[in-house]
């Protein structure tokens, strides 16, 4: 055996590819035809799209068959980047691909595609607003029922004589009205106590002949009024028409014996200037509860009050 032989009858025979090479071919080694070099391959051309998806193949004739190209060549193309004739489409041959997209409506699932429930949506939200638009209504009613029982409609509570309960500077200018069937009191039918008289040199006093009560301003100090024709028993207002110096006075109130815990109380609602009794004249009232018939009311300057005024009329009002 000599190198480069190993015992093969020929060097194509030992070496498929040996007409590759140099040393081949000067042996006469020559390519395979119609199998692209490897022994024993069957070699099936066929043009481009000639298989039918879904169907049998069907051998094509020798007139469609295209001629081999060579090895290593390119197989021919009828211009510059088109492909060659025998090529169809898959989706030009029966049982092919579609390439049409079929688009559904409302999308998963099987079968027939249906639209978001748009309708269903729409009843729920006016369901809604209908639900919200009563509660607010509703509220509302009870709202203005409310109103009107604060406004005088249901029923209400009067104030007792231990309330504190006290004119405003509005209900004190408006507070001189006529006190109708109820028992009224001038100065000088008041029956005084302490230090307390009856003068009227301070004009102003709407008592009979100018009179009002001074002298108040001092500890022990103090006007009874006793007087009858209460027809029903319960809660009053008692008015009384005072003169200050501009400055806030008060006194204590004493009905049918005990004393009102909260005080008279003889501000200065108007504003009056400092000094001024002539121009302090103004009204005040505080809660009473009266028996039926006959009752009793002191204006006392007691321990701790502030009583530097005077004291001009004296009457009773419903609440």
């Amino acid at each position: 055996m000599t190198p480069g032989n190993n015992g093969a009858s020929t060097p194509e025979d030992d070496d498929p590819f040996g007409y590759l090479y140099a040393d081949g071919q000067a042996r006469g080694a020559q390519p395979p035809t119609g199998s692209y070099g490897y022994p024993n391959a069957v070699n099936r051309v066929r043009p481009v799209g000639e298989r039918q998806y879904g169907q049998q193949t069907q051998q094509p004739s020798p007139a469609q068959q295209a001629p081999t190209a060579a090895y290593g060549q390119v197989p021919q193309q009828n211009g510059y980047g088109q492909p060659n004739a025998h090529y169809q489409a898959p989706e030009a041959f029966p049982g092919g691909a579609s390439t049409t997209r079929q688009v559904t409506h409302g999308g998963g699932g099987g079968g027939r595609g249906r639209g978001p429930n748009t309708k269903g949506l729409l009843i729920g939200a006016i369901a809604v607003v209908a639900a919200v638009v009563i509660g607010i209504g509703v509220a509302m009613i009870g709202g203005d029922d409310k109103a009107d029982d604060n406004a005088g409609g249901g029923p209400s509570t009067a104030p007792t004589a231990d309330q504190n309960t006290e004119p405003s500077p509005t209900t004190s200018k408006q507070a001189e009205k006529e006190p109708g069937d109820l028992p009224k009191a001038e100065a000088k039918t008041l029956q005084l106590g302490g230090n307390a008289k009856v003068a009227s040199d301070i004009p102003g006093a709407k008592s009979e002949g100018g009179f009002y009560v001074t002298g108040f301003n001092q500890v022990g100090a103090k006007v009874t009024w006793s007087f009858s024709g209460i027809k029903k028993a319960g809660a009053y207002r008692l008015y009384v028409r005072y003169g200050i110096p501009g400055v806030d006075a008060d006194a204590t109130v004493v009905v049918n014996g005990k004393a009102n815990t909260q005080p008279l109380g003889m501000k200065n609602f108007i504003n009056s200037p400092k000094g001024d009794l002539e121009k302090g004249w103004q009204t005040t009232w505080a809660p009473v509860t009266l028996n039926q018939g006959t009752n009793q009311i002191e204006i006392v300057c007691g321990e701790g009050n502030k009583c530097d005024a005077n004291l001009d009329q004296v009457y009773l009002v419903s609440p």
